[in-house]
């Protein structure tokens, strides 16, 4: 019988690996945000998930032909579902700087969190997300923003927590990573027609945006995928929740850095809501199930 060699240790932190991780996300959303003037965020959407579907379908080679109708089923509803997530956060950026539309997609995850919840306690969560959404608006001080962005951020978001329910139970149909990149294949076929119908023409690609869109590809969905799995493999699942929490800010930041995006002291104020919401959610939901658990 043949034995299998144990796995290499990674020689990367598992803390500098999801830091890198969440820097790689957010930099090829900055990278992509400058392919708009030549694509649309349509197209830079079409490009971005269609070459992430042939790296991974390259990568872990799914058997394709021998699927079952009900693993189809399962990936057409989540690859639907992860295409239009994508597609509504590149609009949505259009229209709002980067870190400001993290932070209201980030309001996905955490409703998903909060709405497991059964105690009154977990409303404070709620109450200081909504607190942060009340910053982002003029109403709260900030500088006036696009209501169409906030809008697609907030359907993001929905397509978020959509896409954390559906996602959990993908591993019942498919086996390792199989069920990801025939997901992604499929949220191809979701998002080209969209971006046809939204005005892109792949006649518009030259070999430079091309290669541009494989940059973000690789940036947005192969190496931070890499990555997570090193933190996931050394970190407890609430630390690394909670650090992934810190998401707004990184896209912040480098909405300055690349995209010289200068955000309001209540703007960053309520990322920093934001953020503090889903630490406390994440917490509280960890703490819930420690005490079903005894």
């Amino acid at each position: 019988m043949t034995r299998l060699l144990p796995l290499p240790r990674p020689s990367l932190p598992p803390v500098p690996a999801l830091l890198l991780s969440m820097t790689s996300i957010q930099g090829g959303a900055a990278i992509a945000k400058g392919l708009f003037p030549a694509l649309g965020p349509a197209g830079v959407t079409a490009l971005r998930v269609g070459l992430s579907a042939a790296l991974l379908l390259l990568i872990f080679r799914p058997p394709l032909l021998s699927l079952t109708l009900r693993q189809w089923r399962a990936a057409a509803i989540y690859g639907a579902v992860l295409g239009l997530m994508n597609l509504t956060f590149y609009l949505s950026i259009h229209y709002l700087p980067l870190g400001l539309a993290v932070t209201l997609e980030f309001l996905g995850p955490l409703a998903v969190a909060v709405g497991s919840s059964q105690r009154r306690g977990d409303l404070v969560w709620v109450a200081l997300a909504g607190l942060g959404i009340f910053l982002i608006t003029p109403l709260g001080g900030g500088v006036p923003v696009a209501p169409l962005g906030v809008a697609l951020a907030l359907g993001a978001a929905a397509l978020w927590a959509a896409y954390i329910v559906i996602g959990s139970r993908l591993p019942r149909h498919f086996s390792g990573t199989q069920g990801v990149s025939v997901g992604m294949l499929c949220a191809t076929v979701t998002v080209l027609p969209c971006a046809l119908l939204l005005g892109f023409a792949p006649g518009q690609l030259s070999p430079a945006l091309l290669l541009s869109g494989l940059l973000v590809a690789t940036l947005s969905s192969a190496l931070p995928y890499s990555l997570e799995m090193v933190a996931l493999r050394q970190l407890p699942k609430q630390l690394f929740s909670i650090m992934m929490s810190l998401e707004p800010a990184v896209a912040a930041v480098l909405g300055w850095l690349v995209l010289r995006e200068v955000l309001s002291i209540s703007q960053w104020l309520a990322i920093v809501c934001v953020i503090a919401a889903s630490v406390g959610a994440t917490w509280s939901s960890k703490r819930r199930e420690a005490d079903l658990q005894v």
